[in-house]
């Protein structure tokens, strides 16, 4: 988690240095880097190919283990907020779990439904979403405690 929160914050810096962004004063991004937060902590990079249809990479890192996902998004706007949209999508991840959790390499599919914030003024989004999952492989099956509060500076 540590590691996660100063390469985070490393990234973040070096992305300051580059001066300030046309999305600074919108209510929309093109790209997002970040952390996010839940059970244990992971860094998320978000890019949108379209103004609807977007990217998420997210690396969870946790006591039992590394989990590594990909999601498809499309995010759709909510009438009356600036700033706000709602989205879901499919996805896909493999973790890699120690001896306690499954010891081993498991691969899975993914879903995700949640609220994106992009503050007008400011170079941050704030995310919050659920990513059920179902993991293949022996005594693997069905997760519906992932997700997460993500915070990203926006370039």
């Amino acid at each position: 988690m540590y590691k996660a929160l100063l390469l985070s914050a490393f990234l973040f810096s070096i992305s300051s240095v580059r001066g300030q962004s046309k999305s600074i004063n919108s209510s929309s991004y093109q790209t997002a880097l970040g952390v996010k937060v839940w059970d244990g902590g992971g860094i998320s990079l978000k890019h949108f190919f379209t103004t609807t249809h977007a990217g998420e990479l997210i690396g969870y890192f946790w006591s039992r283990g590394t989990r590594l996902t990909g999601l498809y998004e499309i995010h759709g706007p909510i009438s009356g907020a600036a700033g706000l949209k709602w989205y879901i999508g499919p996805g896909a991840h493999i973790g890699f779990y120690n001896t306690k959790n499954g010891d081993g390499s498991f691969i899975g599919i993914d879903g995700v439904l949640g609220l994106d914030y992009k503050f007008r003024g400011a170079p941050i989004n704030m995310s919050i979403d659920w990513q059920p999952s179902f993991e293949f492989g022996n005594d693997r099956g069905f997760y519906g405690n992932w997700g997460g509060l993500g915070v990203r500076y926006t370039f």
